[in-house]
């Protein structure tokens, strides 16, 4: 493989998982011997919430080669928005409920002169592309997890943590109801949200229960992080988490009732019969699918497929240099969830 595997990433100054699963792409690639680079726009820029051996490129505009194949984001992407004409692109889709944020039922999707694929991170989004975009072929590309960073601590607290980001409205509700529940007399109540990686690992390593409040999820990684740390979930599947809800320890509880989440939560601090197997077995589920090796080996496979389309000599720029990003249309998919009219971002 001569050509150059280019990830345009964006700038991030807060924790997102998917900005982490780029670089660990690329940094599963570099591994492999393939010529990867993370592309970030602003020249320099290193992110505060965690570090990354990836090779970086940097710069709005990058020229490209006949042989490279430039993968970008999901969520950048608007019609009359190709990055560079002519180049091998693929489509990074971690999030198949932002794959139109910026597009009409309509419109021609991705309305560029060529894709080479789209790869997804869950079965949810491998089944609506497939679907919504037939011609595109979709390669499912495991997320991957670090075992070494998510994995339980010598002991374990009496503690309940979830993320708030995702519901923060609901988020408030479930700590009310924990908080006035006699039964949370003696346990820590711990919404994870602004913490580096690894601090969220250390936390999770000694959690007894996690919460999973997300909303239009594209997989679930909060989930699988928690899983891989010992953690008993209960919570929502929301989309893309759905499918993590078939590892043991975990119950998926229907949207947006609020009751149940808290009185599950509890009801699991007391134990369940074989609880340490059971947190044991949903390590070993999450280690059978979500690991390095097996991403690497999903990855290297839809990179060969990629590189055989054909691609031109081309000057790239960014995307997220386009000024392409509709941040109201960001919000009013998230806002949407709460059935709230948007509240003006300017």
């Amino acid at each position: 493989m001569n050509g150059r595997v280019i990830y345009a990433v964006p700038e991030s100054p807060a924790p997102l998982g998917g900005v982490r699963v780029l670089h660990r792409h690329v940094e599963l690639l570099v591994k492999a011997g393939v010529d990867a680079y993370v592309w970030l726009p602003a020249p320099g820029y290193r992110y505060e919430w965690f570090d990354s051996p990836a090779p970086r490129l940097f710069g709005p505009q990058l020229e490209l080669t006949e042989r490279d194949l430039l993968a970008v984001p999901e969520g950048v992407l608007r019609p009359g928005g190709d990055p560079a004409p002519g180049a091998r692109k693929v489509i990074i889709n971690q999030n198949h409920f932002l794959t139109y944020l910026q597009f009409g039922a309509e419109d021609d999707y991705p309305d560029w002169s060529a894709v080479a694929g789209a790869w997804v991170v869950s079965e949810d989004s491998a089944d609506v592309l497939s679907r919504a975009e037939p011609e595109i072929p979709v390669s499912l590309i495991p997320n991957p997890l670090d075992l070494d960073l998510f994995r339980p601590a010598g002991s374990r607290v009496r503690r309940i943590a979830w993320m708030p980001r995702k519901r923060p409205l609901e988020a408030m509700v479930l700590e009310r109801l924990l908080r006035r529940d006699p039964r949370s007399a003696g346990v820590e109540l711990t919404p994870l949200e602004g913490l580096p990686e690894t601090e969220v690992a250390r936390i999770l390593g000694e959690t007894s229960v996690f919460v999973a409040l997300g909303l239009f999820e594209g997989f679930g990684l909060p989930i699988a992080e928690a899983l891989a740390s010992g953690c008993l979930v209960v919570g929502y599947g929301a989309g893309g988490g759905r499918e993590l809800f078939g590892a043991p320890g975990t119950w998926q509880v229907a949207d947006q009732r609020t009751t149940l989440l808290a009185d599950r939560a509890l009801s699991l601090l007391d134990g369940t019969p074989d609880e340490e197997s059971m947190r044991l077995a949903a390590r070993e589920w999450i280690a059978g699918r979500y690991t390095a090796g097996v991403t690497a080996a999903a990855l290297l496979e839809a990179v060969e497929t990629a590189m055989a389309y054909p691609g031109a000599a081309v000057t790239a720029r960014h995307p997220a240099d386009m000024d392409n990003v509709d941040r109201d249309a960001m919000q009013r998919v998230f806002m949407k969830g709460f059935g709230m009219p948007a509240m003006p971002t300017g």
